[in-house]
């Protein structure tokens, strides 16, 4: 069994401890989540154990032929290759294999009379059988359909951020390594590539360490949780839920133990105070342990909560409307002859497929982008925030209490009473220590923690949210959540993360591209399960259709009168296909009754069981296609 394992870990960030004497094992099958606050160390975390960065103690234990696959929250791909190119990049001989057979077809098919490029051709093809890489191909590019990567010669400088962490993630993927560090991988994923994802994760045959705000993610992928606290770490077996139970009676526990401490300490004060005598070892011994009980009082540190408590201004009945409003662009339609009444207290998430223009919107809402025809009406109550992708330019050597006095030295909240700044950053999880920091020095998610405060201080009754999970630490997002329920205003929010929408959207729009836009009335949960029982319905009414067809065709005309097939043989590549296709099912049927024999060994085991379940069906869909591709390359194979 491959394991990796840590020992004694450190790592700083300037002045602060990021994680201290940390130790834990990584076993072969083993998923775990990484969470915690923002600037807890997570992404640092993930660095020391891909070798990015060195811890200043401790170390990391693996075999010698142990591999790591790291995906970063940006990855690091040469803008000049095509898609194709960066993802087989990797220094696996498959990949080498690959890229030696692509560059020799090139040759072969710009030149195919030349000998020595039919022979070096020849070659190129005997090592992909070989090496069996031609599996190894098939996979990049399911890989990167499922991931809506379609355009495989476009240079990665051509992509967008979020394609450019999309085809980072096909990269490790396929590179199948011992152990995944993945940060962050479902920002930019459709829901459908997320759910892809999980599919694909739960059969990986390695280890698994994820830093993810997406909570459904978890629960689905997780089977255990290291949460990074004030430096230590703590472990927690199970997915997402049972981490929150577990950690609520962790802290139970040590809440109860530090007030048993005070409670000894008052009392042996109290014995110190009366004047205790140092006449003989056991009382000498009274005295040391007093000393030592003082020195690790209080010292008991727990994540507080982000308790965003403003005021805000009144917001009349009419807040936004748009009416006809049309808009193209880079080409694109985005908004077509589109009308739309937006209310007070109105709840509206916005999601979809990636590039169809849910950003745009909020950007025409918030009167930063002009239609190309048609109204947007904003009413005269309204005042509005609105939380980018991207935080606004702060100045990094601009200290963090400064940045909001820009704002106001103090505030209202929603009993009237006035709050200072320095309040307010410690609400939102910023120590008076470190008030007086310069915002260059915060993590990522520390920045985008501040500036969502610096725009709640403003008091708005008009939130706009564009992907606020992107960055923010699932406990700050948990109270944002908790915030917006009682926000007696309009929040309009971009976002993918299914958690989220189901806690802040009770309308929809769901972008499919082209300006076609969905509206729905409820919950994004039950937004996707209503799909799936359109698309059962549509499925089942295709098969009816097409067995009507069928049997009326073969009404109509007899099977003899059938005209006769253009394609007459096997290509190379089909041939090599044909060879080994029925060996695939065999193996396939074979891992099927392993499968059945599971189910019944564990009969009792609902969890186990369903698991079971999930990888039969797929089992049995995958040996369904191959069938019916053996079907279809017999006809030619003997011809």
């Amino acid at each position: 069994m491959q394991t990796l394992r840590a020992e004694n870990l450190t790592r700083t960030y300037g002045e602060k401890t990021l994680f201290h004497d940390i130790s834990f094992i990584v076993n072969e099958h083993d998923r775990i989540g990484v969470i915690g606050v923002n600037g807890s160390g997570k992404t640092n975390l993930l660095d020391v154990l891909a070798g990015v960065t060195a811890p200043e103690a401790g170390q990391l234990i693996m075999p010698k032929n142990y591999t790591i696959g790291y995906l970063k929250q940006k990855p690091e791909l040469d803008e000049n290759l095509t898609v194709i190119d960066a993802v087989l990049a990797g220094s696996q001989q498959v990949f080498r294999t690959i890229r030696h057979y692509e560059q020799t077809l090139a040759v072969y098919a710009d030149h195919p009379e030349d000998p020595a490029a039919q022979k070096a051709y020849v070659a190129a093809e005997d090592q992909m059988n070989q090496e069996d890489a031609w599996t190894a191909e098939s996979d990049v590019k399911t890989i990167l359909t499922q991931l809506h990567i379609t355009d495989l010669t476009k240079t990665i400088k051509q992509m967008s951020g979020g394609q450019q962490k999309r085809v980072g993630l096909a990269q490790v993927l396929i590179q199948s390594p011992d152990l995944l560090l993945l940060d962050e991988p479902t920002n930019h994923l459709d829901f459908d590539s997320i759910e892809w994802l999980e599919s694909y994760l739960a059969s990986y045959k390695g280890a698994l360490i994820v830093v993810t705000h997406d909570r459904y993610f978890l629960d689905q992928v997780a089977n255990q949780m290291f949460e990074l606290s004030f430096g230590e770490l703590h472990k927690y077996t199970g997915n997402y839920q049972d981490f929150v139970q577990a950690k609520a009676e962790r802290v139970a526990r040590d809440v109860l133990a530090e007030h048993k401490q005070q409670q000894l300490y008052k009392k042996e004060l109290a014995w110190m105070r009366a004047g205790a005598p140092a006449r003989s070892t056991k009382q000498q011994g009274r005295i040391n342990r007093f000393n030592d009980l003082k020195d690790n009082l209080n010292t008991l540190q727990v994540d507080g909560d982000v308790d965003i408590s403003l005021g805000q201004q009144r917001l009349g009945k009419k807040v936004i409307e748009l009416k006809d409003a049309s808009l193209q662009f880079d080409q694109q339609t985005i908004l077509d002859h589109f009308s739309m009444l937006i209310q007070a207290n109105d709840r509206i998430g916005i999601t979809g497929i990636n590039g169809a223009g849910k950003s745009s919107l909020l950007n025409v809402i918030a009167g930063r982008l002009p239609l190309d025809s048609g109204t947007v009406t904003i009413g005269e109550t309204v005042k509005m925030a609105y939380y980018t992708q991207q935080t606004e330019p702060i100045p990094g050597d601009k200290r963090i209490i400064n940045y909001l006095q820009d704002v106001g030295e103090t505030v209202l909240n929603k009993q009237g009473e006035h709050v200072s700044v320095t309040e307010l950053l410690e609400e939102f999880l910023f120590p008076r220590s470190m008030h007086g920091t310069l915002i260059r020095k915060l993590s990522g998610g520390e920045q985008r923690r501040l500036y969502l405060l610096k725009l709640l201080m403003q008091q708005p009754n008009v939130l706009l949210l564009d992907e606020p999970t992107n960055d923010l630490d699932i406990g700050t997002l948990t109270v944002l959540e908790n915030y917006l329920d009682d926000f007696a205003g309009t929040v309009i929010t971009v976002s993918h993360d299914r958690y989220f929408l189901d806690k802040v959207g009770t309308k929809l729009l769901i972008f499919d591209g082209q300006g076609h836009i969905e509206r729905y009335a409820g919950r994004f949960s039950s937004y996707l399960k209503d799909q799936k029982a359109a698309s059962a319905d549509a499925s089942k009414s295709h098969t009816k259709s097409s067995s009507a067809k069928s049997t009326s065709a073969a009404d109509k005309e007899p099977s003899s009168a059938a005209a006769p097939k253009q394609k007459v043989k096997l290509t190379y590549a089909e041939q090599l296909e044909y060879d080994k296709i029925e060996e695939v099912i065999e193996e396939l049927d074979s891992h099927k009754s392993e499968i059945e024999e599971a189910m019944a060994a564990n009969a009792s085991d609902y969890g186990k069981l369903a698991d079971l379940q999930k990888e039969l069906t797929k089992t049995e869909q995958t040996i369904d296609e191959k069938m019916e591709r053996w079907d279809y390359l017999s006809q030619y194979a003997e011809a």
